[in-house]
């Protein structure tokens, strides 16, 4: 029997949110908690956001970007939360799906490095119906933008047209700075973001979820 699409993202989304790799067969130090795998989307999804890894408000709520950050990545969408938290419309595919902890000084650390060659592949592959990739944060950029020239953040993020622009992209890829209020600083001293960026991301978000 031919196992169809949505059985097989159902299959592929279990075994996500059953996984202990990072704590059976970890690269470097196990992870130091439970893990919380955090994934959305089911078949029909356009849109991806493709984070990071969650943070501790995430690890405990179990439900994506349910924390500030959240809050201003879908005002830069333009969505609502009952829009973002539609899994027929929006997935949501961290680098990480664990909270990796903190550093000395109280900081994230970065995504677990068991988890984009452990699943990324399978997961993209079981959502046949993505057009555009929301991609935030160097460790995404990396892994979405392989084929393309590294730069930095900064300069990754200034090149977004061109990016969303490439034929040889697909889905089309547009880069984003981390919401995260901490990087404050930075869109005030590139306001270029907010004001050429935003509104094409507004548009295309809305394109796509009609």
């Amino acid at each position: 029997m031919t196992v169809g699409a949505d059985e097989l993202l159902d299959e592929v989304l279990a075994q996500v949110r059953s996984c202990r790799f990072c704590v059976t067969n970890p690269r470097g130090k196990p992870l130091p908690h439970e893990p919380r795998p955090v994934i959305q989307g089911r078949t029909g999804a356009r849109i991806a956001v493709c984070g990071q890894a969650p943070g501790i408000r995430v690890h405990r709520s179990g439900v994506p970007f349910s924390d500030p950050s959240g809050d201003r990545l879908r005002e830069w969408m333009g969505v609502t939360p009952k829009e973002f938290y539609d899994e027929d419309r929006i997935a949501i595919v961290p680098m990480g799906f664990c909270f990796p902890g903190v550093d000395a000084h109280g900081s994230d650390l970065p995504p677990r490095q068991e988890c984009a060659p452990l699943w990324r592949a399978r997961v993209f592959a079981a959502l046949p119906d993505l057009v555009l990739l929301l991609v935030i944060g160097s460790h995404a950029m990396g892994w979405h933008l392989a084929g393309i020239p590294q730069r930095s953040m900064t300069e990754t993020v200034s090149a977004w047209a061109e990016i969303l622009g490439r034929p040889d992209v697909v889905p089309s890829v547009l880069p984003l700075p981390h919401p995260s209020w901490r990087n404050s600083g930075w869109l005030k001293t590139n306001p270029w973001f907010e004001a050429d960026v935003l509104p094409v991301l507004k548009d295309r978000v809305r394109e796509l979820l009609r």
